[in-house]
Parts: C-alpha cells; structure tokens; sequence
C-alpha cells in the first residue's frame, strides 16, 4: 500500500463512525425539543363573600393551590364578593360567562330550586358535613347535583362541592333564647332551607349576603341573624351589635362550599388542566377544615374576650327545629326531585351515622375525663 493510499484511508471516515455521529445527533434532537410557549389561560373567579371574611381567604387558597399546580397554564384572578356582580348573583353570571368562575354555597342559589339547598345546608340527620361530602362523592350526590344543575335547570356551569363547615349557631341575639316561642315574628336573617325552617317556627325570615347582615342588626331592620362561624362572625363586626351569641343549632347542623366554573371554558381546558382544578378543590377543601380548627376555635376566645356571651341552644329550641325539619321535608317532598334527593340523603346518614354511632367511643366522655376533671 503506497503512502498516498494510506493517507486517502485514514482521512475517510469508517462506517462504524458514521453510524455513531448519527445517533449522537439523534440523541441531541431527543433530548432538546423545540420549546413553544403557551400563553397561560386567565379566568376572573368572583367569591360571594367580602375581602375581609375568612370565606374569602379559603377561596383564595383554592385560587393559590390552581395557579400553583397549574404552572402557568391556567391562571385565576380572585375578586371579592360585589367586584363584578352581586353575591346571590354569581351563579347566573357564572353560567352567562360574565365572569368565569365563583366561590359559594348552594344555598344562595335556592331561590332556582329549592333542591340546590340540599347540597350545601341539609336537613340534620345526626350526620356532618364530612359525611355529607361522602355521599356526594360516594352515596350519588354528586351525580344527582349535576341532574340539578345542568340537566333541570339548564345551567353552564361545573360545580365542585367541596370544603365541608362544622354546625352553625343559631347566631346572635339582643336577647337569650330560652323557648321556641321567643322565635315567633323575630326578624331573622338566614339562607336556604333553614329560612323554611324558621319560617315554620314563626320566625320572620329576611334572607341577607353576608356583608349586608351587621349593617341592617344595627340600623334595627332585624332583630337577630346567623352567619356561620366566630373567624367569620368577628370580622363582619357581630360583636358590634349584639353581646348574646346562641351556639348549637340545628337550622344548619352541615354545610359545605360550592366552586363553580363556566363549562363552555371549564371544558375547553385540558384534561390534565381539569385535573389538576379538581384536584386543587381537594387540596383547599383539607387545608380549609384545619386551619378552621385553629382560627375558629381561637376567635370564639376573642369574642368572649369582647363581653360576648356564648350560650348552648337550649333543648326544647333544638327539639321544635327538628320538628320543623319534618315538616319542611314533608311539604317540599311533594316535588320529585327534591324527594329523590332526600331519600339519598336519609340512606346515606341512616347508614353511616349509625354505623359511627356504634362504632366509634363517645368523644364528650374522654374530653371531660382530660380536661374538666373536679
């Protein structure tokens, strides 16, 4: 072989080499894909609840735990309650897709339906809103608020029902509760079935959204009202205008929080996207109950601090609204939906209720052993 042949060789490249550099480029193409960005998604979320509430905060948690876990692909914007549209407004602007998202409860929408109450402040079964959750999520609930919501009242909307209260008090007074005659012709603000409920006891019901109750306590237009909890009744300024503050009730023993979301844009997102929003109501929804273990529990001390009496319903109070409960359950079962529902809800806390009833200890008694010893 001449030295110019050897030369031509070498300067060549193998086939072995060739077939190397090719996969390495490959590799590089793989492991660097073109970026394309994706302008992010932004839908204005409106609360039914003033800036200042605790109501408002939980739904900014939900807004953060979204706009987190979406990563930029999905952004909302939280106004309060009155930023676009009124509070007992936002369902109908919701589904007209004048804003595109809101933070509630069902029960402000029960004007539409009294069913829609049902979802949110129903008849106390002994159950709680833990176990309300469960059936919308496991008992048909949530299937039947859709048969509700888009199919009956032909609604845009997708609800998420999350974020399950504890028992509301029977609220606040210029006088002790001592008798179910007392309630009789009081002006008395409350939401949902429980103004059906009151309404058999008597009561003259004035149903208000949160921010307007304390305003109409002071000028006199109404004579005793509940809203939901100490965070919530401090902040709106209860203590202003009353000292009697009646704790235990049954008018609305459980209750839960309503998301709802255009479904025209709500379907339009990607499935992850849906996803990861259902998932957020989830997240919110825990981190909600807990931090309302610390906040409310600590403000019912502030309000007691402030002079408020904190006065347990009295039995016979509790007895006349449960009686009442039967009526209001009988009349409205004359409607069909309302009555499946209902049956649902009775299998259900039949059920579960009693199974927690004869399967877990008698809390009461170990909280008395520990700490209210002689």
């Amino acid at each position: 072989m001449t030295k110019e042949t050897s030369t031509k060789d070498r300067a060549r490249p193998s086939r072995r080499a060739i077939l190397a550099g090719a996969a390495a480029g490959a590799a590089a193409t793989v492991a660097a894909p073109a970026v394309h960005a994706q302008a992010s998604v932004k839908l204005k979320f409106q609360s039914t609840w003033p800036n200042k509430d605790i109501f408002h905060e939980f739904a900014g948690d939900f807004v953060r735990y979204v706009n987190t876990m979406a990563g930029g692909r999905v952004e909302l914007e939280l106004l309060a309650a009155g930023a676009v549209v009124p509070a007992f407004q936002v369902a109908d602007a919701v589904s007209a897709g004048i804003i595109d998202g809101g933070h509630g409860v069902s029960a402000y929408w029960y004007g539409k339906n009294k069913a829609f109450s049902l979802f949110g402040t129903a008849p106390a079964f002994g159950w709680d809103a833990d176990e309300l959750m469960g059936w919308i999520r496991y008992g048909g609930g949530q299937a039947l608020y859709d048969e509700l919501v888009q199919g009956i009242l032909k609604l845009n909307v997708v609800g998420l029902l999350t974020g399950p209260m504890p028992g509301q008090p029977l609220g606040w007074f210029k006088n002790e509760i001592s008798s179910a005659d007392q309630l009789k012709n009081l002006k008395y603000r409350t939401v949902g079935l429980a103004a059906d409920l009151n309404k058999e006891l008597g009561v003259a019901v004035t149903i208000l959204p949160g921010g307007e109750i304390v305003p109409a306590m002071d000028r006199g237009l109404i004579d005793g009202a509940e809203f939901n909890n100490p965070s919530s009744d401090l902040v709106l300024g209860f203590p202003d205008v009353s000292k009697v503050y009646m704790v235990r009730s049954y008018h609305q023993a459980l209750e839960c929080f309503e998301v709802l979301f255009n479904k025209t844009k709500f379907d339009a997102l990607p499935k992850d996207v849906q996803a990861i929003i259902r998932g957020a109501a989830d997240a919110a929804s825990s981190d909600m109950m807990w931090k309302a273990q610390d906040r409310y529990s600590k403000d019912l001390e502030v309000l007691k601090s402030r002079g408020v009496k904190v006065i347990p319903t009295p039995t016979p109070v509790l007895q006349a609204q449960l009686n009442a409960w039967d009526r209001v359950i009988a009349n409205l079962s004359s409607d069909p939906f309302f009555k499946k529902v209902i049956d649902s809800q009775m299998a259900w806390a039949k059920r579960v209720v009693g199974f927690r009833l004869e399967y877990e200890p008698d809390s009461a008694m170990a909280y008395n052993h520990f700490f209210k010893k002689a």
